[in-house]
Parts: C-alpha cells; structure tokens; sequence
C-alpha cells in the first residue's frame, strides 16, 4: 500500500464483545478524522474465562477478519489477548497491532506512584503480565492485582450506580485498599463504566489509569510517524458476531453515541 492510500484506509479495532467500544470512544475523541471498523466477538465473550490457546485462536480469527477491510493498524481492545496472546499475534501477523499493555503501562510514566493496583479478567490477572511490564519500566513499586469478573456483566446489563455494584466494588477491591495503593489500572475495557462506583470506594487519593486513553495517544504518534493520518472526517462500523439482547442499549452506554447501523458476521464464513 503506498502512503496515500493508507492515510484513507481504517483502523481496525477488536474485542470479546463491545467492551472495546470505550477504547474506541476515546479514540474518536482524540481522532475524529479516522474511520473505524469495530469488530466484537460477543458470540464468544468473555475472553477472560478461557484458556490462553482458545484465546489465541479466537483472536487469530478477529485479526483475520479485520484484515478483510485493508486496515492499516490493529488495536487489540481484548485485555486479555493483550495480556496472553499479543507476542505471538505480532510474529503472526506483519499488519501492526497495539495492545492494551503497554498503553496502560506508559500512562504511568513521569509519575512517583510506588503501590499500583491492578485489576482485570482472570485472564488478564493471571497471566502477570502487567506486573512484568511495570516492574521493568519502574524500580521499587509494588503491584497488587485482583480479578473483578462480575465487573464486565455489570457493565453489560447497565447496572452502573446503586447497592449491587458498590457491594461487589468492596468486595473486590478491599484488599487492595488495606495495601495502600496510590495509583489503580483498569485492566478491562468495561471498567471506565463503573467508574464512578469504583472510585468512590477507592477514595481521592488513588489515581486511577484509563489504558484506553492512553491507546488513543499512541495511536496518533504512530499514525503521525508512518504517514498514515486521514484528512477528512472518519466513518465507524460496527460489527459483532451475536446480537446480544438489549444490545443497541449497551453498546451506547460504551461508545457514548448512537452507533447507527450494527452488522452481524459469522466469522466460519469469513
């Protein structure tokens, strides 16, 4: 692809389901001009249940699917592939894929945050690798991580305020609290939903990183870098592999828009 037609070709973005939307929020906000094409794969969420093979494959297949639209980068919005799967995924794949990771990681650079909490699917948690990641870009920080399941159908059922959320955000995060965490990593795109809950039982003085933020940064450097930025204002479609029930609801409350037209795939067909 010469540079000219890259700059009008779209970023491709995928997740379990339509968690990734809010990373997709945040990059419409930061690039407006950009054209997405979103892929959630909500016949099969969550990611962060299965083994890290299933994982791999399940992402192989939504990379594959995305190619299908000339895309010119990738971003895994998937905290769980980011977290299992990503390495393998970039030797794989020559198209440049941007994981959840190392935005969530880079956010924290310039900081004196010294106890960081981290909290995602069991995937995610398990797989260490944002403990990895921040210990070898900082000295001397203690990480402390926690599985937050019950987050993500939360988020996806609406249930955003009220007892049941403040009940489970205590049941999850209080261990992290009695550690004195200063800074606290969203490490699941259907967390900035829950926002409000959770910083209210974390209090004011721990910071709390938002990766998909972040991911809408770097992605403007890279697009700057390789000459990739489009010039006029960009399209998004929206495309999962099971209408969900309520679905049309969910999916506003994570993009924060009407998200128009949304197209079903049948990826065995792809």
């Amino acid at each position: 692809m010469q540079n000219l037609d890259r700059k009008k070709c779209s970023i491709g973005v995928f997740d379990s389901g339509v968690g990734g939307l809010t990373v997709v929020k945040e990059i419409r906000k930061k690039l407006p001009e950009e054209s997405i094409v979103y892929f959630g794969d909500s016949a099969r969420v969550p990611y962060g249940t299965k083994s890290k093979d299933t994982i791999l494959r399940f992402a192989e297949e939504d990379i594959n699917f995305l190619q299908s639209f000339d895309v010119k980068v990738i971003v895994s919005a998937c905290f769980s592939v980011s977290s299992n799967a990503l390495e393998e995924l970039k030797k794989e794949f020559s198209i440049p894929i941007i994981g959840m990771i190392d935005p969530g990681v880079r956010a924290l650079m310039n900081s004196r945050f010294k106890r960081i909490g981290v909290i995602g699917t069991n995937a995610t948690i398990e797989s260490g690798t944002f403990e990895i990641k921040l210990k070898e870009k900082f000295k001397d920080v203690e990480i402390y991580s926690a599985a937050c399941p019950l987050f993500v159908p939360l988020a996806e059922e609406g249930r955003l305020k009220g007892e049941i959320p403040e009940l489970v955000a205590k049941e999850y995060l209080s261990p992290l609290i009695a550690q004195n965490i200063d800074a606290l990593i969203f490490g699941c795109t259907h967390y900035p939903l829950l926002y409000s809950v959770i910083k209210n039982v974390v209090g004011d003085k721990v910071k709390i990183i938002e990766p998909g933020k972040e991911v809408a940064l770097l992605l403007e450097n890279f697009l700057e870098d390789n000459s990739m930025r489009a010039e006029k204002t960009g399209s998004l479609n929206i495309y999962l592999s099971d209408i969900p029930r309520n679905f049309r609801e969910t999916v506003v409350n994570f993009l924060g828009e009407d998200p128009g037209e949304i197209q079903l795939v049948n990826l065995k067909n792809c």
